[in-house]
């Protein structure tokens, strides 16, 4: 069928809104109209040189929308189902049956590389030239897209729909690391770098899990004070000479940081401000080598790689609807809507800070 697509042609280029041909669902996949698409920084890595996935390419992991049409082994979803979409994973490699999709054997390839691993037909532009349209498995800056029913989250059709996608990744990264990864306890200290989209949604969820002492670090004053609004207990200015003492100040050395940065230097802080036995964890795209001091690790601490929270989307989607339902997690409070042609836009408020979650929403759906 003939859909509207976001494309990214050049990576340093704008998305063009283009006309291409997306196949019909395979047998265990469902056809999605989407409702509203968050835009996450992780949708700018086929920008960077060298990356896995590359031009043209339509982007999007964020999405949410409506069951169009199922294939012929989905019992599951039916048509008219409202649905949050997240991840792709296998379902059988030793993580996936272990309750750890995110860590998923084939993660890499069905994720970030923009192709089916399992071969599956390509969405073709006007010229009938292959556009990679498999990101995250889903490519969800789109109109439609098709999806591995597994990855689609089934939600009360009663929910604001648009606004819900970026349950499947950011919102849920930074959630599912306090609830999941790091397991923060209450009467603990925790301490984020970093007050973006993932950063804001840990600051929530240590609230939720009843952390003594949050602290939010970042260089944007507007972030810290929405930390505080949003359960932060303490901020802290990120370019600070004394950045290291105020955070010992504050937490007496925290039991539980996370860096959603991926600048090592702040990692090392991150891992410096750690009480003897504290977890560090990390799910920002690094962006450079880590070097640690000799005596970093010497007395217990611990650093975690994080991907998507260890999160069983499943599970964690319907948890954080339950909690903003019921006002403890007000995830609504980072979003900002775009029309869908404005991507560009969006992306630029983004980048500049203006926007902590642009989520963009087809002209068809914002009534």
């Amino acid at each position: 069928m003939q859909i509207k697509a976001a494309v990214l042609r050049a990576a340093d280029g704008p998305y063009r809104i283009e006309d291409v041909e997306l196949p019909a669902p395979g047998a265990d996949q469902v056809l999605v109209r989407i409702a509203g698409a968050g835009l996450c920084h992780t949708d700018l890595l086929p920008r960077a040189p060298g990356f896995l996935a590359a031009p043209p390419i339509i982007t999007g992991h964020e999405g949410s929308g409506i069951v169009e049409a199922v294939g012929a082994d989905v019992t599951s979803l039916a048509p008219g189902d409202h649905v949050v979409l997240s991840f792709d994973f296998c379902g059988h490699c030793a993580n996936c049956v272990a309750g750890h999709p995110s860590y998923c054997e084939t993660f890499f390839p069905r994720n970030l590389t923009g192709h089916d691993p399992d071969g599956e037909q390509p969405v073709l532009d006007a010229a009938g030239e292959a556009v990679a349209a498999r990101w995250f498995g889903q490519s969800s800056f789109a109109s439609h897209s098709v999806v591995a029913a597994r990855n689609a989250v089934k939600v009360d059709p009663e929910l604001p729909l648009e606004l819900l996608g970026p349950l499947g990744c950011g919102i849920q990264t930074g959630a599912a690391s306090v609830f999941s990864a790091l397991g923060v306890e209450p009467g603990t200290s925790f301490v984020v770098f970093g007050a973006g989209g993932v950063g804001l949604s840990a600051v929530m969820a240590a609230r939720v899990a009843g952390a003594a002492r949050i602290v939010a670090v970042d260089l944007n004053p507007r972030r810290l004070e929405l930390a505080k609004e949003l359960g932060a207990t303490h901020t802290v200015d990120g370019a600070a000479a004394d950045l290291v003492e105020q955070l010992l100040a504050a937490t007496g050395g925290a039991q539980y940081t996370l860096d959603t940065t991926g600048v090592p230097s702040v990692i090392t802080t991150a891992i410096a401000v750690l009480r003897p036995t504290g977890t560090c964890g990390l799910v920002g795209v690094q962006q450079g080598d880590l070097v640690l001091d000799p005596t970093a690790l010497a007395v217990g601490r611990n650093v975690m790689g994080i991907l998507e929270g260890d999160a069983v989307p499943q599970v964690m989607i319907p948890r954080l609807i339950e909690l903003w339902r019921q006002g403890r997690f007000p995830f609504d409070r980072l979003v900002e809507t775009f029309p869908f042609e404005e991507i560009n836009e969006a992306e630029q408020a983004s980048l500049k800070g203006e926007v902590v979650k642009p989520v963009l929403v087809p002209a068809a759906r914002k009534e």
